[in-house]
């Protein structure tokens, strides 16, 4: 090989390098693009500044718990102007807890930090309200066992019950909706437990202990100035209010028996209360007119101690199951009972307990309390 044909045998080759690092230098500038190399692997999104921190995620979930909260809080100042709203959801206060776990498994299905202590004002509302019905206070101590039942009109065992409420241990019993035909039912099958007693329209009382003073109390079942003029001689078979009074050995013990008016709830029109709420003021007018310092009301009462409807009568006594209970007590309906409206309320006493008795043939349960000086 000549000299002229080795070199134009390296300008050859220094021409293909030239051109082969031209092409990488091009590749070279189309591929760099400042980029990390990408993991062949991860078929994901890798931008992740659109994701929420716990403290941003759960936002209707908090609104909503702090709604509960101030719902459950100012529960005293929703009107009762339209439809009873008011009185309507203190009947169901209580229940409104069970929305809590629900909001918090909200809460913790979203991971959710701002949820959580959202929830926290809802909780201590509740426990603030109920928590102390959760826990037993019952004592041992005490002198004179009450019990009251609602029998039921339509009660289809009534020698069954009166037996269940002998048997009961109660040195006074109280019992409403006594039907006219099953009157002389109760009196035969209470006897021997009970060697007085006295009945006034469709309430009554029996006793251990001598009974004496006994009146008909006015709870408004007539409304108006017709009921009002109504002798009270025509009024006494439907009557359902007494007041008697109880001699116990450490005293005069002044009790009250009282049925007031049912109530109904329309979805239209909402909680028809008129002729309780009616019956309640009544009994809160009693209450406070009574002479003897130591007094029981029992009763149906058709609403809780939590309704401002009986706010009259509640400045002025105790729940027995509030103070000496353990739980809520509920009476109504026997078969699941969702509401206590079967009330056992004192002054001037002490309640050592109160519970709830077994079913008897009634839409109620039988409601007790023992009281001590």
């Amino acid at each position: 090989m000549t000299g002229s044909e080795r070199g134009q045998t390296m300008t050859q080759v220094d021409t293909a390098g030239t051109a082969q690092g031209d092409v990488d230098t091009a590749g070279t500038a189309q591929g760099d693009t400042g980029l990390p190399d990408a993991d062949p692997g991860d078929t994901g999104p890798r931008y992740t500044g659109a994701r929420t921190g716990p403290w941003k995620r759960g936002r209707v979930l908090a609104a909503v718990a702090l709604l509960l909260g101030l719902f459950m809080l100012l529960h005293a100042s929703i009107p009762n102007r339209v439809g009873n709203l008011g009185s309507l959801v203190e009947t169901f206060l209580p229940w409104f807890g069970l929305v809590i776990p629900v909001l918090l498994a909200g809460a913790l299905l979203r991971r959710s930090v701002l949820a959580v202590v959202a929830l926290l004002l809802p909780a201590v509302v509740w426990l603030n309200l109920f928590g102390g019905l959760l826990t037993d206070k019952s004592q041992s101590a005490g002198d004179l066992t009450v019990v009251s039942h609602n029998v039921g009109a339509d009660n289809p065992d009534a020698v069954g019950t009166a037996r269940a409420l002998a048997a009961s241990g109660a040195d006074v019993l109280a019992l409403e909706e006594l039907d006219p035909g099953a009157l002389a039912t109760y009196e035969k099958e209470l006897a021997a437990a009970y060697p007085h007693h006295t009945v006034l329209g469709t309430v009554g009382v029996w006793s251990t202990l001598p009974l004496s003073d006994t009146r008909t109390v006015d709870v408004k079942m007539d409304a108006g100035p017709l009921g009002d003029a109504k002798p009270a001689g025509v009024k006494l078979p439907y009557n359902r209010g007494l007041r008697t009074t109880v001699a116990t050995d450490h005293g005069p013990l002044a009790v009250y028996v009282a049925h007031l008016g049912s109530v109904r709830v329309n979805p239209g029109a909402g909680l028809s209360s008129g002729q309780r709420d009616a019956g309640a003021q009544a009994l809160g007018r009693a209450v406070a007119a009574e002479p003897n310092e130591r007094m029981v009301l029992l009763g149906d009462l058709n609403g809780t101690v939590d309704d401002r409807a009986y706010k009259d009568v509640i400045s002025r006594m105790r729940s027995a199951q509030e103070a000496a209970g353990d739980g809520f007590g509920f009476s109504w309906p026997a078969t699941f009972p969702v509401v206590r409206i079967d009330q056992i309320l004192v002054r001037g006493v002490e309640p050592e307990s109160s519970w709830v008795l077994p079913a008897t043939g009634s839409d109620h349960l039988p409601v007790a309390a023992r009281i001590s000086w």
